[in-house]
């Protein structure tokens, strides 16, 4: 298993785990063109973040997206963890374990002193994941709008 920073030619393979994800998230739907675009964004201007890949024989069976933000409260860089999946066939050797605490790493590296992430309201299989990598609920709540 190889564990490192996403490239412009992973972007396809990208796009396969991001349809996954988005086809079980309750409030997304696939579009491979909006998907290859973001990732784009993403991996060519380091300053807004990074993805972090798992690649095993040439596949990526996993992924996860940190993109950089500044807390006033903190004082400090902070980050959001986005997207993060791992291929169903792939899932309960760890990879998620590993691509996380290498996000968090390299997090950490970049300056980042808070990781925020957002779940489903009922994926309670990821929310423990996250509480048994080191994070917590909080009384927050997300909201959006489109503009």
């Amino acid at each position: 298993m190889i564990i490192t920073k996403a490239t412009l030619e992973d972007i396809p393979q990208l796009c396969g785990l991001l349809k996954i994800l988005f086809t079980q998230e309750a409030e997304f739907t696939p579009d491979p063109a909006k998907q290859a675009k973001g990732l784009e964004m993403i991996i060519s201007n380091p300053e807004t973040g990074f993805i972090i890949k798992a690649e095993k024989e040439g596949r990526i069976v996993g992924m996860v997206n940190i993109l950089f933000m500044v807390s006033t409260f903190l004082g400090e860089r902070v980050c959001a963890l986005e997207d993060m999946v791992v291929h169903p066939d792939m899932r309960g050797q760890d990879i998620g374990t590993l691509i996380l605490k290498k996000a968090q790493q390299a997090a950490r590296e970049a300056g980042c002193r808070r990781i925020t992430l957002l779940t489903d309201n009922d994926n309670y299989r990821a929310q423990s994941f996250y509480e048994s990598n080191g994070f917590s609920m909080s009384p927050m709540v997300c909201m959006r709008k489109i503009i």
